[in-house]
């Protein structure tokens, strides 16, 4: 209502301003308390509320116009599939978990999906802050990360280790995407509750958009 009445050019017949003026030391109570009717060039113009509206029905029509045209298949500008240019996808890996904790898995789930939806390929970056030697079950976690993008369609895909470094795995995370020129991080929620990716560096670190999968 209010965009309405801002299309409206409104002024006030002489004849009321003369009628109705008011002291000239309260300009601004005179203004506030005055009435006006809407200017048209018809003779017989709409007073103000018809005028309104009208304008609010017909802004009412161009809105039932556009859900008609979404409904009918017809995509406006604003409809553009956010992850259409999606080429490249990291999905980082920072639990310790050999066969992958529940929040890893669906990351890992939501990432083939999406890689095969848009054609893209798939870059997976295990972290840890202890060195490949200190980790016994290493052998037995990269057997489950190939199983479960195996199981998503993808028996090829880039795979880097960033093990024993003593970096934030949140600033790797952003060094692998910026070195790769990724178009998309997938993390689950998981990885910030556990303390494992630190959610406040995410904007700091990350020069491409991140997937915040809830749990």
């Amino acid at each position: 209502m209010v965009s309405a009445v801002s299309l409206l050019s409104l002024t006030c017949p002489s004849s009321f301003a003369a009628t109705n003026a008011a002291p000239t030391s309260t300009p601004a109570r005179r203004l506030a308390f005055t009435v006006c009717t809407s200017s048209s060039s018809s003779s017989s113009p709409l007073p103000w509320a018809e005028r309104v509206q009208a304008v609010a029905a017909s802004r009412r029509g161009e809105v039932k116009a556009r859900a008609q045209m979404h409904e009918s298949g017809t995509e406006s500008p604003l409809s553009v599939d956010a992850l259409a240019n999606v080429k490249h996808v990291l999905l980082p890996i920072t639990d310790r978990n050999p066969y992958l904790s529940e929040g890893t898995r669906q990351a890992a789930a939501t990432t083939t999906s999406l890689a095969k939806k848009y054609g893209a390929d798939i870059t997976v970056v295990v972290i840890d802050d202890k060195p490949k030697e200190s980790i016994p079950e290493h052998d037995a976690q990269l057997s489950s990360i190939r199983w479960h993008l195996s199981e998503g369609g993808f028996k090829e895909f880039g795979l880097m280790e960033r093990l024993g470094e003593g970096k934030k795995p949140t600033a790797i995370i952003g060094e692998v995407a910026d070195d790769l020129n990724l178009d998309l991080v997938v993390l689950s929620m998981e990885a910030i509750h556990s303390k494992h990716v630190d959610g406040n560096l995410l904007a700091e670190f990350i020069p491409c958009p991140v997937l915040l999968l809830p749990l």
